[in-house]
């Protein structure tokens, strides 16, 4: 398989996406960051002295998210229709899970912006805990689902061992 951000030559190239249908493009990425109880519970409460900490990071997701071709050298800057973070909180392992989803109307996908926007918000989380627990860990993040565009849908499944 080819990977389209290489030329002949190897250099670095914008993939050229102007012969490209104009689709609905969606993306949804997911990532969890696992904590102490005691960052956990400040976390789930809101008690860390910093606020809604969850409101702070879906924010920084979101605003990530539409900056993606900032940070990401050969992303599209994309005209995003929606975008949106949402945290599901795991009390049994002390988790909190980001999604991530971002649509579009345009010739290229989200994908990227939805990764970049859950893994913003998981930092921002980090950022404002790291004062209870520095030994938290962000991990998982992937891509869960993408639809629309010449490549069609995709839906992520476990691999299994």
């Amino acid at each position: 398989m080819k990977l389209t951000h290489f030329d002949s030559k190897g250099n670095a190239v914008m993939v050229n996406v102007s012969e490209k249908d104009i689709t609905l493009r969606e993306a949804i990425a997911e990532g969890y960051i696992s904590m102490s109880k005691e960052c956990f519970e400040a976390v789930q409460s809101g008690s860390a002295g910093k606020g809604n900490i969850l409101g702070v990071a879906q924010i920084a997701g979101i605003m990530a998210a539409k900056r993606t071709s900032e940070l990401i050298p050969l992303c599209h800057p994309l005209n995003l229709t929606n975008t949106g973070v949402e945290f599901i909180l795991h009390s049994g392992r002390f988790e909190v899970s980001a999604v991530c989803t971002v649509q579009c109307k345009g010739n290229t996908g989200v994908e990227m912006d939805a990764l970049t926007g859950v893994s913003v918000a998981l930092l921002t989380i980090y950022d404002m805990c790291k004062a209870i627990d520095k030994s938290m860990v962000i991990g998982g993040i992937h891509l869960v689902k993408k639809t629309g565009g010449k490549s069609g849908s995709f839906q992520f499944e476990e691999k299994k061992a």
